[in-house]
């Protein structure tokens, strides 16, 4: 009977037969272990300092988002955007890519509460044209761009109509843009070295599907 009760005794609680034994035998019930609590590391500043830096980067994944935190935050500094006293900013640029993951979940189920919808359509053309992703670039650095011009033309495309010039980062999904009063070569270069300025990174690389060779030459000789 008594061996009954102790292998019993043993199996609930998990102890070892003879730690068992001694507990049964003295009669008093061990103490149960309070919860171990870890310290709470990072403030509530820190993660609305982080939701602001993953909004900036387009909302990409902790693992992108880490190694582009400093420049995030010497650029948005620079600008006026962001004024982070020395813990918080230390806090911000030693957080890990595991806790950054913890500090955004509530942010990221807010904004996928809404969902998207995807026509046919959509994923039709999706299908049938060819389209480089992430694993094409392979891990590239902050730098390489994706160029493009943008038509402002209306309902109607003769004549003369504004542009856009937009570049965007492969590597963090920055974006920056410039106007451009009518389609002129001249005009893109004078972009570009302007968005070269305000990019939080030097211009590794430049990719567009269609661009005019004066921009690429005048590019490639200022590199």
């Amino acid at each position: 009977m008594k061996r009954s009760i102790l292998d019993e005794f043993v199996a609930v609680t998990g102890y070892h037969r003879k730690h068992a034994i001694r507990l049964l035998r003295s009669g008093k019930a061990e103490p149960p272990h309070a919860p171990r609590t870890r310290p709470r590391r990072y403030g509530d500043v820190v993660g609305e300092v982080l939701v602001l830096l993953w909004e900036a980067a387009d909302r990409i994944c902790s693992k992108r988002l880490k190694p582009l935190i400093p420049i995030l935050v010497q650029s948005l500094e620079r600008h006026g955007h962001l004024l982070l006293d020395k813990d918080v900013r230390k806090g911000v640029l030693a957080v890990s890519a595991g806790t950054i993951d913890r500090l955004l979940v509530l942010p990221r189920n807010k904004g996928n509460e809404r969902g998207r919808r995807r026509s046919a359509a959509g994923s039709t053309i999706r299908r049938s044209v060819p389209v480089r992703t992430f694993a094409d670039w392979k891990e590239p650095l902050p730098g390489f761009v994706e160029a493009d011009l943008v038509s402002h033309f209306g309902p109607n495309a003769a004549g003369s109509f504004a542009h856009t010039l937009t570049l965007t980062d492969i590597a963090s999904g920055w974006t920056e843009c410039v106007p451009l009063v009518v389609r002129d070569g001249a005009l893109v270069v004078e972009g570009l070295t302007r968005l070269r300025k305000v990019l939080p990174f030097p211009l590794r690389g430049f990719d567009t599907d269609n661009c005019q060779p004066r921009a690429l030459a005048c590019l490639a000789a200022d590199s």
